[in-house]
This record gives C-alpha cells, structure tokens and sequence, in this order.
C-alpha cells in the first residue's frame, strides 16, 4: 500500500511538471535573444535559487557527483539543441521531435536492468506516433524547417541521457543537491558556449521577465518535478508521461499564435493522450 501511495503521489508530481513543460516553448517563441544566451540565464537563474538550498539539504556520493555533472552537460546540449530548432520549426514539430526520447529511453533502459514491459512498448509506440503526426506538416518543407528538425532531434537524444542519469540518481545521493549541481553545471556550460556562438553574453533587456519565466515555471517546477518522479517510476514511464507537453504546448501555440491544429494533429494528440494512459496502467498509476 505504501509502495502504491508513493507511485500515485509520484504520478500526481509528474503531472504538474508535464504542465509547467508545456508552457516553456511558448515563452522561448516570444524571446528575441539568441536562443544560447535563453537556454543560459534560464538555467543561471534556476540554480541561484536552487544550488545553495540543495546543497544545505544533503550530500551525494562521490559517483553521485559525477553523474551530476554529466547530466548537466547533458541538459546544456538538450536546451541548446531544442531552443535553437524553435527559430527554424514549428512550436509543434519542434516539441515532438524532441520529446521522441522515450525510443531511446526505452533502448538505454535495457543497460539499466529495466526492460520497458510489452504494455510499456506499446504506450511507447502509440505515443511517438502521435508525435510524429502532430509535428507531419513540417517533415516534407526541407530547409530552415528541417534543419530545426534535426536539432530537435538531436536534444532528444540529449534529453534521453538526463533521464537515465536521474533516473540512477536515486541510488547516490537526495534529489535537491542532484539537480542542483545540475542545473549549474548545465549554466556554466551554457554560458561558455554564449561567448562562443552568440554576440554578447546577456540577454536583452525585454527578455528577462521571459527568462525569469522560465527559470521559474518549466525550469524549476517542470524538469525538479520530472527528476523527483524518476525516484519512484521507471524512466521509460515517464519519458512517455512527458510526451504531454507537446499536446499541451500545441493548444497553446494556436490560442496564443494562431497555428492551426489540422485533423492529423488532433489524431496525434489522441494518440500521445493513449499512448500516456496505457503507460500510467502498466505502471499501476
């Protein structure tokens, strides 16, 4: 019974994490800074509040330190992959192709001990394919549009080791410390890399409430909660959960920029919705 109350508190965290997620594209879309230098304050941000309250709240092993900062490095090639696809693709086709990380988060989680079960695959299957029907109308235009494609893909595949970092997490150390070296690592990579490929450092100046936004919201409320349900969920599980956000962040996108929700889209996103039940069942949620 414990067990169940744990997973079901776990699921509701998750949820609320999914939601905060969905919002972080839509806030990226209204920014004009160079998307490194948003991808850098929002994590600078994130970890000035967190870093120093984490590390008050417990230490990690010495091979819980190590995978802390490989997460982060991680997380600073995810966000400054994703963040850059949104100046080339849809806020759809880009939150799609980044989320297909269950596939490999399914894949990797074999080297973990932690087969995804067959009703595990299935959800898996019907929710990437979904996916892939909502983002279609931008796969055929070639370009602009499909090199955002690829770097969408890319910080999948990057999204998919932070995962199976924090989901091995929960054996080396609690999870404020964890995330909050994180977090911070990912910064100071990202920040190094502004010096690199932007033409200044900060932000401008009409982006910072945006940036606080989304240090606040997708940041620390939406990926601390995904981290805190990886200690109870298996991390396929929630890669799946997390495929909620592009049906959240396409509602948002067409009420706030009138990008159009076809009959294909519709059916992907009732596939994503199907693909997430079947998986909350196979977990007991």
């Amino acid at each position: 019974m414990k067990h169940k109350n744990l997973k079901g508190k776990s699921g509701l965290i998750l949820a609320l994490g999914v939601i905060a997620l969905s919002f972080g594209s839509i806030i990226i879309r209204v920014t004009h800074s160079p998307s490194i230098v948003i991808a850098a304050w929002r994590l600078v941000l994130a970890s000035v509040v967190l870093l120093p309250w984490g590390l008050a709240r417990g230490r990690l092993s010495g091979r819980g330190l190590v995978l802390s900062l490989l997460s982060g490095a991680f997380l600073a090639l995810h966000f400054a992959t994703w963040i850059e696809s949104l100046r080339h693709t849809t806020v759809a086709s880009s939150v799609v192709l980044v989320n297909t990380n269950p596939l490999f988060v399914g894949l990797f989680s074999l080297f973990l001990g932690e087969p995804p079960s067959r009703a595990l695959w299935q959800g898996i299957g019907l929710a990437t394919l979904g996916g892939v029907l909502i983002g279609w109308g931008d796969f055929s235009l070639g370009g602009s549009a499909l090199w955002g494609d690829l770097l969408a893909l890319v910080g999948a595949i990057m999204a998919s080791g932070y995962l199976m970092i924090g989901r091995r997490m929960r054996h080396h150390g609690p999870l404020f410390p964890y995330v909050g070296i994180a977090y911070s690592t990912a910064a100071l990579l990202l920040v190094g890399g502004t010096f690199l490929l932007a033409d200044g450092a900060l932000p401008m100046r009409e982006d910072w409430l945006w940036i606080g936004l989304l240090a606040l919201g997708p940041q620390l409320l939406g990926h601390t909660s995904v981290n805190r349900a990886l200690r109870s969920l298996p991390a396929s599980a929630v890669a799946v959960a997390v495929l909620g956000e592009p049906v959240g962040a396409t509602l948002w996108a067409y009420l706030l920029f009138g990008e159009g929700i076809g009959p294909v889209q519709g059916v992907g996103m009732l596939l994503v919705l199907a693909g997430i039940v079947r998986v909350l069942r196979a977990t007991g949620l």
